[in-house]
């Protein structure tokens, strides 16, 4: 059984996905030990606590304090937030992150001890439409200035890069004429959801767990 802890930062749908399959099948490779976000407002984070998962916030204004987050650099926020939440994964023994709408970089030692057991959810197909400032919204509107015919979402391992890491998962949807970055993210949304399954799935299989 592998012990994952699930990264969020928005409503959590993708960590919905997770928590229903954990729930309705025995088999499950997969145990979701914790949840942190970097906002505290997160929906996710009670969704969380519907499940009776540990739900956590890491976010530069809880570790470094209101002050000092303000005065820093975005460096310095990224790293004392992902030392956070490495000592968080530490304590409840994680055994592989997951990336689920985490709309923060990891930096630092959580990237190297956890090398080869992070996981991130992109909705795009990479390598198109990956790098700094490619999420959420951003993607589905470069899609289609882009003129593409069709999109969808990406599993990927997490490495030093931004998106560059080895694909998982890929999930195919058509791009329709008149779609708008809505329409075109609620036609990817329900692959979103088999494909962090499948990843977390693939995971604990790579990892012998």
């Amino acid at each position: 059984m592998m012990n994952i802890a699930v990264l969020v930062s928005g409503g959590g749908t993708n960590l919905q996905a997770l928590i229903d399959y954990e729930k309705e099948n025995s088999d499950c490779p997969y145990h979701i030990a914790l949840v942190v976000s970097n906002t505290k407002n997160a929906y996710a984070l009670e969704r969380a606590s519907l499940a009776g998962i540990r739900a956590e916030v890491r976010s530069p204004y809880s570790v470094l304090g209101a002050q000092t987050a303000k005065s820093a650099d975005r460096d310095t926020k990224r790293l004392a937030v992902s030392d956070a939440v490495l000592d968080l994964c530490r304590e409840c023994q994680i055994d592989a992150l997951v990336l689920a709408g985490y709309l923060s970089v990891l930096g630092g030692k959580i990237v190297s001890e956890y090398e080869g057991r992070i996981i991130n959810l992109h909705p795009a197909l990479l390598p198109k439409f990956g790098g700094v400032g490619m999420w959420g919204h951003n993607v589905h509107e470069a899609v289609l200035a882009a003129k593409e015919k069709e999109s969808g979402c990406t599993v990927h391992l997490v490495d030093s890069g931004c998106d560059t890491g080895k694909i998982l998962v890929q999930k195919k949807v058509p791009v329709m004429p008149d779609d708008t970055p809505d329409s075109l993210y609620a036609r990817i949304a329900p692959r979103e959801h088999e494909a962090m399954v499948e990843g977390v799935c693939m995971l604990a299989k790579m990892l012998g767990l």
